[in-house]
């Protein structure tokens, strides 16, 4: 090729699919298990354990390194992160710029945005949203939650729908819940917020202000009934 002529776009898509190619039958002869070396997209470096599974579809960008018996599913990408051992990262999740420990369960439709940390055995399901937070070990939030900004403790767990509320519109501010504590489906958190050790959050409360430790918080308007109610 001449000084400064320019591949033909088809001819650059080709050497590329090319290069992503080779690099998957190099995996697969160091022991990596690719379910399908045309289908799994490698911008970047990969480093990988023993027994790691990669399913088809998979989007690995900057440098990535995966520990051993490591599952990536279908359709996910990982981006300049660490996925330590015995972790899966189910299908359609997204993680960037983050640390994801030993056994831990990620997604389906999870997104683990940058600056996040999670220790082990930590549970993030369907439609969770974590930036920017430490979640320790034996924490889950599984359902249909955004948690930014935050430092969550041990053995927390986190309800359906809850929101820690981190933006007044002008500063980002941190939520803390410590150790033990149970936040009920469809809560609030509007940081700053410490929610202290052994605290049980009621279903569908908005949280204002910080607790004592092993309280019972309800922030919610009481339901009223109107007997023989008419439209």
């Amino acid at each position: 090729m001449k000084k400064n002529q320019t591949l033909d776009p088809v001819e650059e898509i080709r050497l590329k699919k090319d290069k992503m190619r080779l690099h998957a039958e190099c995996l697969i002869r160091d022991g990596v298990n690719i379910a399908d070396p045309e289908r799994i997209y490698i911008l970047g470096d990969l480093i990988c354990g023993e027994n790691v599974n990669i399913d088809i579809n998979v989007k690995i960008e900057g440098s990535v390194k995966l520990g051993d018996n490591v599952k990536i599913r279908s359709n996910t990408i990982i981006k300049d992160s660490v996925i330590n051992n015995k972790t899966e990262i189910k299908p359609y999740s997204i993680v960037e710029d983050s640390i994801i420990g030993n056994n831990c369960s990620i997604g389906p439709f999870a997104r683990i945005r940058p600056n996040c940390t999670l220790e082990e055995n930590v549970g993030i399901g369907n439609f969770v949203e974590v930036k920017a937070s430490t979640i320790k070990k034996n924490s889950k939030a599984n359902h249909l939650t955004y948690l930014g900004d935050s430092e969550i403790g041990e053995n927390v767990n986190v309800g359906a729908g809850v929101i820690t509320c981190n933006y007044d519109g002008i500063k980002k501010h941190k939520t803390i819940i410590k150790d033990n504590v149970f936040v009920g489906s469809d809560s609030q958190l509007i940081a700053p917020i410490v929610v202290e050790e052994g605290v049980t959050i009621a279903a569908g409360s908005t949280i204002t202000d910080n607790s004592d430790k092993d309280s019972l918080l309800i922030a919610r308007s009481r339901q009223q009934e109107k007997k023989n109610w008419k439209k």
